[in-house]
Order: C-alpha cells, then sequence, then structure tokens
C-alpha cells in the first residue's frame, strides 16, 4: 500500500485518460469524480474504473472528446445531452444551472440522457447542498436486478441520493444503492480475487453465491425485497422514462469495452430550502439535531465527511499494484 495526495490521484487519473483517446478537459472532470469517490471512501467508484474507463475511450465506447450540451427547455428544466461521453461533464453543466434556477424558481430539474456511470451520487448531492439548495439525484445502470418474483434483470442496482443543507454544519447526505451493496463493491472483490459475503448477489441461474466473478455474471439482491425493485421501477422512469435515456435492459456494461454505448441516465432536482417561506434550513437542522443527539445514531453523511477530511490531511492509500496499473496504461 501506498499513500497518495490528492494532486498525485488526479495526475494518476488524468494521465491514463488522456493516453487513452480523451481531450484533458473531460479528463480532469472525471478525475475530480473519481478522487471525489476516494476521499468518500467509495474505492469501487475511484481508481478501480480507470482500467473500464480507459478501456472504453480506446474502444470508442464512450467518446472521450464528446461535448455535451444543455438546453433549457422550461424556466425550471434543463435537458442535457451526454452525447455518449463519460458521465461528469453533463453532471457538472447541470451543477452549473441547478443552484440559480432553483432559487429563482423554488424547484428545478436536470435530465441527463446519453450518459455513462456516474460514481457516488451523493459526490452530487453534497455539491448542491453546499451552495445552498436541497438536492435529489438518481442515476440507472445497466440491467443487474430483475423485478421482484421475475428472473430476467431489467433494472440496474440504480442509486438514490438526496443532500440538504444546515446553517452552520456539513449537509446532511443520504445516499443508497437499491441492490443490498453497490454493484462496484463485488467488482472490486472481483479484481482482487476476494469472496463476497452470502445475501449480496446471486450466479447466473439464480442461487446465492460467495464468488465475485459469479456474482458479476449474475444478479443483486435487491434492498429491501420487493421494496428495492418497486424503488427501481421508479427511479428507471425518472432518470430514463422522463429524460429519453436507456433503461436498464438497454444498456450495455460499464464494466467493459464490448458493445454500443450505455447511453443511460440521471436526474437530479434541486429545491429552495425557502421555497414555502424562510427557515427552512433551520428546520432541516433542527431534525439533523435530534438524530445526532440520539445515543447510538449517525446523522447520514458525517462518516464519509470524517473520510475525507482524514484522507485530504494524511493521504489517499492505495494498492502499489492498482497504481503502477494505471501508470501503465496507454503508455
Amino acid at each position: 500500500m501506498i499513500i497518495m495526495t490528492p494532486d498525485e490521484v488526479t495526475a494518476l487519473i488524468t494521465g491514463a485518460l488522456t493516453r487513452s483517446r480523451t481531450s484533458p478537459d473531460n479528463a480532469a472532470s472525471v478525475a475530480r469524480a473519481l478522487l471525489a469517490a476516494e476521499l468518500a471512501g467509495q474505492g469501487g467508484h475511484g481508481l478501480r474504473r480507470v482500467a473500464s474507463y480507459t478501456a472504453q475511450a480506446q474502444a470508442g465506447k464512450v467518446d472521450g472528446f464528446a461535448r455535451a450540451t444543455a438546453t433549457q427547455t422550461r424556466p425550471g428544466s434543463l435537458a442535457v445531452d451526454g452525447a455518449h461521453g463519460f458521465a461528469y461533464p453533463a453532471i457538472d453543466l447541470a451543477l452549473d444551472w441547478l443552484p440559480d434556477a432553483a432559487l429563482t424558481q423554488g424547484i428545478a430539474i436536470a435530465g441527463i440522457r446519453r450518459s455513462h456511470h456516474c460514481g457516488v451520487a451523493g459526490v452530487v448531492v453534497e455539491a448542491l447542498a453546499n451552495r445552498g439548495v436541497a438536492a435529489i439525484m438518481v442515476a440507472n445502470a445497466p440491467a443487474a436486478m430483475a423485478p421482484w418474483g421475475g428472473n430476467r434483470p431489467l433494472f440496474g442496482t440504480d442509486p438514490i441520493a438526496f443532500a440538504a443543507p444546515l446553517p452552520d454544519d456539513e449537509p446532511v447526505v443520504v445516499d443508497i444503492s437499491l441492490s443490498k451493496v453497490a454493484r462496484g463493491k463485488i467488482m472490486a472483490a472481483a479484481q482482487k480475487g476476494e469472496p463476497i459475503p452470502e445475501g449480496w448477489a446471486l450466479d447466473p441461474d439464480g442461487h446465492p453465491t460467495t464468488d465475485a466473478k459469479a456474482a458479476m455474471a449474475g444478479t443483486m439482491v435487491p434492498l429491501g425485497d420487493a421494496k428495492g425493485t418497486a424503488l427501481a421501477l421508479m427511479v428507471e422512469l425518472l432518470c430514463a422514462g422522463l429524460t429519453g435515456a436507456n433503461y436498464a435492459y438497454q444498456a450495455s456494461s460499464f464494466f467493459d469495452d464490448k458493445g454500443d454505448p450505455p447511453g443511460t441516465g440521471q436526474a437530479i432536482i434541486a429545491i429552495d430550502p425557502n421555497a414555502f417561506g424562510p427557515g427552512g434550513m433551520d428546520r432541516f437542522a433542527a431534525m439533523a439535531e435530534m438524530v445526532a443527539g440520539t445515543e447510538g445514531a449517525r446523522l447520514p453523511g458525517r462518516r464519509r465527511q470524517e473520510i475525507k477530511a482524514r484522507l485530504s490531511a494524511e493521504g489517499i492509500p492505495v494498492e502499489a499494484a492498482l497504481a503502477d496499473e494505471i501508470r501503465r496504461i496507454g503508455a
């Protein structure tokens, strides 16, 4: 294990991407997002994505030179076309527009289509909360879960994230995957040759498995059983049905360079805390204080914020073999 500074991690990622048919601007946007994932303690969405990202850019499955575009379709809605590039430049356009639009209209939504893997959704909503608006984000991913009672994968692991700003503290941040665990954790275990706990996933024959590679070829177990797949349907309708993006069952894999671009989607909603009158953030704070003051409880978001502060100060642990693998990409 080696310790790398945030700047070193950024340089490692941008170097691999720019050597792999990706523009400097797009590489910088991707690097910011993958670094944010590492600082959030979500390594499955960080450096471990570089190999698949660069392979897809080299193959043309993701267009590393794409230029995302945005069109304001209504006073409170922005349509963003990711142009089959990386998701992060498209998300950047949404983040630039949403806060002012929400503070003007009370609520605003950005819908992103022809997109790609969007990393840690909690990072996106937290960025909006830090600019004074509450935010909700939903995203879809290639099919990995079947409707409850069925065996055909139709839904992705489809994250839902929410953040609320507080007057004198870090935001509340809720970030959940609708599978029992994020698929990135299984990908990381497969890369390391490690087993996974039983109950995370099913093999291609529908049997519980602890083999990470069999899990990657099979399906994910939904969070909350039937409730999880109902929420996944909601997410699919919001971020693909609403935006014109591919549904999960239409999307190619985020993990390899085979097939057409995934063309997935994201929907991001920003809300003025004072949309219904002054004092919204103070009411958020009152509830947050009740949770934080409950013995044995932790306010959502605090653990990742503590991890970020520690890693920013002390450096980011990175497996030496992983860092070497990334340095060799395109060299």
